[in-house]
């Protein structure tokens, strides 16, 4: 960019002798209405499919962003609201009963691949018969939310990373068009460089305008996916906590075969206080 600078002020220093009355750009850019016409006028076709390519990669990042947003903002009013119903709930069945209205809760997901694995070991009565598979059972589910969340993530990054090198080829083959027509008007003068002046700004602009909210939103969204993971993470070793602790108490012996587990005061702890 220095040479396109040094070469800019040297034609626009050429010029000034023979046209000391012509607008500035900052005059042409406001005072004239074709203004924004005339430079995109100018452009060629390599920057023009520079910029289609970027403006499809722009709609798709935002479309990403937003789908994200909304997604986590579900996410973590569902999971506020399930962690309160978990700790109020004083049997298992009773929560297992409401997990389907909180769909978009990681937390919900992961109770209920744990209890389907604990019905299928004691019929949903009793102490747990095997710690490590609902262990394993946990794992899963959690691994399996957390990658749905991080659905799209890395097209997210590549459309960070690859924009501005996107913008970058336009603005390399501006520069050459841009000496392209001096050697073809035999003239330094700034009707001869404007278009390839115009392909390189513009597309630079362009690169930079979709690279920034994409790189922005990802690192955002990489910090509350690590949220979800952690309290995914202290969820699981609460639920398995509090299964653990089923035998430990005295009435575990006593229940009816129609009466399911109640939940010790272990579940108490936890996560969205």
């Amino acid at each position: 960019m220095p040479i396109l600078t040094a070469a800019l002020l040297f034609i626009l220093q050429t010029d000034s002798g023979t046209t000391p009355s012509a607008p500035s750009p900052v005059q042409s850019f406001f005072g004239g209405s074709s203004a924004l016409t005339d430079m995109f006028g100018n452009i060629g076709g390599v920057a023009i499919g520079v910029l289609v390519l970027l403006l499809i990669a722009s709609l798709y990042s935002w479309m990403i962003i937003l789908g994200k947003m909304a997604l986590f903002s579900k996410a973590t009013g569902e999971s506020r609201r399930f962690i309160r119903a978990f700790r109020k709930a004083t049997r298992l069945h009773e929560i297992s009963l409401i997990t389907g209205d909180y769909k978009a809760s990681p937390l919900a997901q992961v109770f209920e691949d744990v209890y389907e694995t604990y019905k299928r070991q004691t019929g949903g009565i009793g102490p747990p018969r095997n710690l490590n598979t609902l262990e394993r059972s946990a794992q899963t589910a959690a691994s399996t939310a957390i990658t749905s969340m991080e659905r799209r993530m890395t097209w997210l990054a590549t459309i960070a990373s690859a924009s501005p090198f996107v913008g970058l080829f336009g603005t390399v083959w501006g520069v050459v068009d841009a000496f392209h027509g001096l050697g073809t008007e035999g003239a330094a003068t700034l009707r001869a460089v404007a278009p390839g002046i115009s392909e390189a700004l513009i597309t630079t602009a362009a690169g930079l305008f979709v690279a920034v909210p994409a790189v922005v939103a990802y690192n955002q969204f990489s910090a509350r996916i690590r949220v979800f993971a952690s309290a995914v993470d202290d969820f699981s070793r609460e639920l398995l906590n509090m299964l653990e602790e089923i035998p430990a108490r005295p009435a575990a012996a006593q229940r009816g075969p129609g009466e399911t587990t109640e939940i010790p005061q272990e579940a108490q702890r936890g996560l969205y206080k």
